[in-house]
């Protein structure tokens, strides 16, 4: 999911984002930073506004202490084109990069680090040292789309951002990188139009892609590069906030800025709905696109990322400070297990 980020203003929320397994988000705030497990809902860090001012974006490594931090918002404490990796466990910053331009995506797995501003990707070695592996050209990049795939150990150690040309993904293999050489970016022609979301599966065979459209999801095969499966989210234009997928790989699920939460098959596509006129052949492609096959609706016009749970269920976690699980099932159904304000949920004996 990525990206798999919404940037925005509610109740003093700027952005949120799950970190690699889904089981943690970050929620960055005018006030500072706090850190949430996802099953059960628990704050387990805070950080204050004293320590690192209001916060535009952050990334958690995994499930550990490390978070890597860009200043922004109404009461900024260091500089935006600043990445800051804080160590929750010992309670201090052990790393700063300081870039030429704004930082708008910072991505994190255990063995690399990848800084994306408008025109540039930055890949480093990490934790320590930091050290510079290559520099990547990209086109106008102003939503900071970059993803890495989060497994260090997979057979696919992809990183993924726009290509030059539009609508274009540009894959490097990660495994193959090394201090001073340049590797040759492969490219995924995947819409007409400019990019919107990227989400990379736990084992970087798979990539989803939505346009600024987002009318249509496509999964690519990223070995072969070719088209898997093409879904469908609606047949209005929508911002896409968030793509992922599922630990598994079987269900993807997505988020727009209609509230709608999509679920859709990836190994039993036939679970997807179809339209019914697919047979008449005269509408085209277009009614053969795969539609969702379960959804359910946060608040209206209300940004959210969203990601799975355990068993069959997705979790959406919205900018109004909402919390919100749903599962489903092959036919469809979809049904609310809980809800939650998850900013009036702190740490034992802490005020929010």
């Amino acid at each position: 999911m990525k990206a798999p980020e919404v940037m925005a203003a509610g109740r003093g929320v700027i952005s949120l984002r799950f970190n690699q397994d889904q089981g943690c988000f970050t929620c960055c705030m005018e006030t500072g930073l706090r850190i949430y497990n996802v099953e059960p809902l628990v704050e387990k860090a805070h950080l204050d506004l004293d320590l690192v001012g209001s916060v535009c974006s952050c990334e958690m490594l995994h499930r550990t202490n490390l978070l890597a931090i860009v200043a922004g918002g109404p009461r900024p404490k260091f500089a935006d084109n600043t990445v800051l990796v804080y160590d929750d466990a010992s309670k201090k910053f052990i790393m700063e990069l300081t870039f030429p331009a704004r930082v708008l995506a910072v991505r994190l797995r255990r063995d690399r680090m990848a800084v994306a501003t408008c025109n540039q990707i930055h890949v480093f070695t990490f934790p320590q040292p930091a050290r510079r592996l290559l520099t990547l050209e990209t086109r106008d990049n102003e939503r900071g789309i970059c993803e890495m795939s989060p497994m260090a150990t997979s057979e696919r150690q992809l990183l993924a951002f726009p290509g030059h040309k539009l609508g274009s993904v540009q894959l490097v293999d990660l495994a193959s990188t090394e201090a001073g050489s340049s590797s040759a970016p492969v490219t995924v022609n995947a819409h007409r139009g400019a990019l919107a979301c990227l989400a990379l599966n736990q084992q970087g065979s798979l990539i989803a892609t939505a346009s600024e459209k987002g009318t249509l999801i496509r999964v690519w095969d990223t070995v072969r590069r070719t088209l898997a499966v093409e879904l469908r989210r609606g047949s209005d234009p929508a911002t896409l906030y968030c793509i992922n997928f599922s630990r598994d790989s079987e269900f993807l699920c997505c988020s727009s800025d209609k509230g709608t939460i999509h679920i859709f098959a990836l190994k039993d596509t036939h679970l997807n709905r179809r339209s019914t006129f697919s047979k008449m052949g005269f509408l085209g492609n277009y009614v053969e696109s795969q539609w969702a096959l379960a959804n359910f609706t946060v608040p209206p016009e209300c940004a959210c990322i969203c990601a799975f749970g355990s068993r069959t269920s997705v979790v959406a976690v919205c900018l109004d400070g909402t919390f919100h699980k749903y599962v489903f099932n092959s036919d469809g159904n979809c049904n609310r297990e809980a809800f939650d304000v998850f900013l009036d949920v702190c740490e034992d004996d802490d005020t929010c």
